[in-house]
């Protein structure tokens, strides 16, 4: 007699008892990406940001009931085209349920979203040295927008320039 595991792949959109588990798969993909050290996100903050005030949705992907992988997206306005736009924040596949397509559903179900809440786009970013993403991405079909460079304001900087305003003390 053979053995024969069925595995049975299912998304979820996260919900507040998740909390734990999101920020656990934050954390892990900062491992991932060397960036650790600038976590500074907490489960209460992310509750608070994710079920309060609403400003990011997330699905969450689980093998036989094990999550083994998370979608942190929210939307973005183009002006040029008028309509809503699908960001995706951050995409992670646990490096021990990689190669089995997971990702690419997790994508394909985000292509959902985007359609049925009629956006003109679907955008991320990639860090320059992650080839592996890079080329799953173009496996997908997207292509990198060599034109634009991304910049960020952020810590000081960012309360600087809005006290500059008037506004903050």
């Amino acid at each position: 007699m053979i053995n024969t595991i069925i595995m049975s792949f299912v998304i979820k959109k996260g919900t507040p008892q998740d909390i734990s588990l999101i920020f656990d798969f934050i954390c892990e993909l900062a491992e991932y990406e060397k960036l650790r050290d600038e976590v500074t996100a907490t489960p209460e903050l992310l509750h608070q940001s994710l079920f309060v005030k609403k400003q990011a949705e997330v699905l969450i992907g689980y093998e036989n009931d094990v999550a083994v992988g998370f979608a942190l997206y929210f939307f973005n306005f183009s002006t040029f085209k008028g309509r809503a736009c699908l960001y995706l924040e951050d995409i992670f596949i646990s490096p021990q349920f990689r190669g089995k397509g997971y990702g690419k559903k997790l994508f394909r179900e985000l292509a959902v979203i985007a359609v049925e809440r009629e956006c003109d786009r679907f955008d991320w970013a990639v860090l320059d040295w992650n080839t592996p993403s890079i080329g799953f991405y173009k496996s997908l079909g997207a292509e990198p927008m060599d034109d634009w460079t991304v910049y960020r304001l952020q810590g000081s900087k960012l309360d600087g320039l809005a006290k500059e305003a008037g506004e903050l003390e």
